[in-house]
């Protein structure tokens, strides 16, 4: 039988195109989910609209699924021990849910980019790091892309390499570590005040430009950061890209539908 009948199954249905042949995938428990997010397993903080996993923040379902024993601490420092748990929770989303792009909740699963695209058989993208090369690709020669991330010490060169970034030259970073509310909820204190933490990621990236680089757009690495991305966007006025764009992105990719209207 067609290898492609056989396995995963891309189309999309209409009342005109329903009558087609369709075949069950081994193991395959439910459908309809594009995009699958792994995410931090022991979290305590308020998850608003705009966060990659609050489910309001997408107008298509996603399936989000937690690494157990999973802490921040854990994953900030790249532990080698939570790879195998990660590439399970991302290996059931494949396998048994449906998934068809695997993403992340968190700029530092990007440690583990490789090893979960090599496990399983759909798009990976663990980090909004990936979209890096994409991104300076955009630009003119010379200009720089401003990243806000929620920890400066974490983002290392180890982590860039396994998100496919090489050159690290055109790149400035500005980490949220230290910041009174935004840092909260990376902290697990289980509040913050929105609009100081707006705020917050807002000043951090006008501190960008103190040094005077020519910054063409900007990425913001936490997946907590997106509700304030257009806020960040209107004081920039840049280009701003987030977990969000990425996850958009995948889900474009494997959902296509045929187009329809006048001609």
């Amino acid at each position: 039988m067609d290898k492609r009948i056989v396995g995963r199954q891309y189309g999309y249905l209409t009342s005109n195109n329903d009558s087609r042949f369709v075949q069950a995938i081994d193991h395959q428990q439910i459908a309809g989910y594009s995009v699958g997010i792994v995410y931090i397993e022991n979290v305590f903080y308020p998850m608003m609209p705009g966060n990659v996993v609050n489910a309001y923040t997408y107008d298509f379902p996603v399936r989000m699924m937690a690494v157990p024993n999973l802490t921040n601490d854990r994953l900030f420092n790249a532990d080698p021990t939570i790879a195998d748990d990660i590439i399970a929770t991302a290996k059931h989303m494949v396998e048994k849910e449906g998934v068809r792009a695997i993403c992340s909740a968190c700029g530092f699963f990007g440690n583990f980019h490789k090893q979960v695209a090599a496990a399983v058989d759909v798009p990976v993208a663990m980090s909004s790091l990936v979209q890096l090369p994409w991104i300076k690709n955009l630009m003119k020669p010379g200009q720089k892309v401003g990243i806000l991330t929620a920890n400066g010490a974490a983002l290392t060169p180890q982590l860039f390499q396994n998100c496919g970034v090489e050159d690290f030259s055109n790149i400035v970073v500005k980490g949220m570590e230290n910041s009174e509310n935004f840092a909260a909820v990376v902290d697990m204190r289980g509040h913050f005040d929105n609009g100081k933490a707006r705020d917050e990621v807002v000043k951090a990236a006008l501190e960008l430009f103190e040094d005077g680089d020519d910054i063409g757009a900007i990425l913001l690495e936490c997946s907590d950061m997106p509700p304030y991305a257009a806020a960040v966007q209107e004081a920039t006025q840049l280009p701003v890209f987030d977990f969000i764009t990425l996850i958009k992105w995948l889900h474009n990719g494997t959902t296509q539908r045929p187009y329809a209207g006048w001609i």
